[in-house]
């Protein structure tokens, strides 16, 4: 059940994200992208933006550490980490289409504790605590199976998109959309706007504060491969892909289960 009480989180964090959605909203537009030895896309934002973070929180919580996609990405030993994601949705920021977003979670215990989720471009704040809701610039998130506006649609990634060339003589049982920023994809069940959201290639960096925004708000995950709870110090997330379905309610999460079920992560890993 979602907290009625505002959440409080220190000044400084706040201070620091606004100073990097700042810049990433002053560079967007403006970035051009390089690309990484796994097909993907970086710009000097994502750069700059990582390195800042990094910086910043070294900074706020000295004794915790940070694996983040553009820097460290083995998971720290310390009792507390962090797991940053700079700019997911690198591809959507170079080619100027607005919408992407920070994503910040703070781990103990092998799970997320502290969700941040910026969207700079919405000047939209996702914050959640756990055992205490989650929360939208600073009001309170319904749980979706209390919002009656869904318009019926699911999100897919772009790899996951190839699970309707496996069932073709089945109608999919949404309307698609591909949103290209994988957190939000996945929040956006949380927040109400679709049904459903299915993640072929995660890293955990992508649904690491997602995952508690979706936990708080009462959202069925299925972890179709590997679970990110409780991973070991030491070791490398950057191989590591954490396949998930989630929904919006248990029946929903049945329903779509046949497609999840097709991407036989194991013997046809999408790449």
């Amino acid at each position: 059940m979602t907290s009625l009480s505002p959440y409080r989180l220190d000044p400084r964090l706040e201070a620091l994200i606004d100073r990097v959605a700042e810049r990433q909203r002053a560079d967007f537009g403006h970035s051009q992208p390089d690309l990484k030895a796994d097909g993907s896309f970086i710009t000097a934002c994502d750069r700059w933006s990582d390195a800042t973070l990094v910086a910043g929180l070294a900074e706020l919580f000295p004794g915790e550490g940070v694996l983040s996609e553009e820097g460290r990405q083995q998971v720290p030993a310390t009792p507390a980490y962090w797991v940053v994601d700079p700019l997911d949705g690198t591809t959507n920021f170079a080619a100027g289409i607005p919408y992407w977003a920070i994503s910040m979670a703070r781990f103990e215990a092998g799970v997320p504790v502290l969700a941040i989720l910026e969207v700079p471009p919405l000047r939209q704040r996702i914050v959640a605590i756990r055992g205490q809701g989650a929360w939208r610039n600073g009001k309170p998130i319904p749980p979706p199976a209390e919002q009656l506006h869904n318009a019926g649609c699911a999100s897919l990634c772009s790899r996951s998109i190839r699970v309707l060339q496996k069932l073709p003589h089945r109608p999919f049982p949404g309307k698609i959309r591909l949103l290209g920023v994988a957190s939000l994809n996945l929040v956006s069940v949380a927040m109400g706007q679709t049904m459903a959201a299915l993640e072929a290639t995660p890293k955990i960096w992508d649904l690491a504060a997602a995952w508690l925004v979706l936990e708080e708000l009462g959202c069925p995950l299925r972890w179709l491969g590997p679970t990110p709870q409780g991973l070991q110090a030491g070791t490398d997330q950057s191989q590591t892909d954490f396949p998930v379905l989630v929904a919006n309610r248990q029946e929903t999460l049945e329903r779509f289960m046949p497609w999840a079920e097709a991407l036989e992560t194991k013997a046809q890993p999408f790449r």
